[in-house]
């Protein structure tokens, strides 16, 4: 296998939209046999964006498998998704930018979370940047904070 790799940013956005590109990614890269401990499609927001979206996780994996740049990708979830609003996106962009545990399980979750990227990086939790939101959660693991 190839070196791994990581899926862009949550944060970066693709018509308008977070996390779109990264499912993209998340998808290309799994299939290639690039990364192999991403969830996706069935959980988290991957699962969150494509019930927003209104599509099917099979449908979008398999066109996004046929390939095609990130534009016409995205012309095809916007022709067979959930047409949306320019207040619809900033809604979904801002949910999952500002998306913090919200219940002690969730608490416990983004903890171990903490955890295992420290361990990952041989270095205590407390020495990791302080991050409160699962997006910065994400960006630390991968190196991006």
């Amino acid at each position: 296998m190839t070196a791994r790799q990581h899926p862009r940013s949550p944060k970066e956005k693709l018509g308008g939209m977070v996390h779109l590109g990264r499912l993209f990614d998340k998808i290309r890269l799994r299939h290639q046999g690039l990364i192999r401990d991403y969830n996706y499609l069935t959980t988290g927001f991957d699962k969150y964006l494509l019930d927003y979206l209104e599509l099917k996780a099979g449908d979008f994996e398999r066109r996004v498998l046929q390939g095609g740049t990130d534009d016409e990708l995205l012309a095809w979830v916007r022709a067979n998704g959930r047409p949306l609003s320019e207040a619809e996106i900033r809604l979904w962009n801002i949910r999952v930018l500002t998306a913090e545990p919200k219940d002690d399980a969730a608490r416990e979750r983004f903890k171990g979370r903490l955890a295992e990227i420290a361990a990952k990086r041989g270095e205590p939790v407390e020495s990791l940047p302080r991050v409160t939101t699962w997006v910065e959660a994400i960006d630390l693991d991968e190196g991006r904070l």
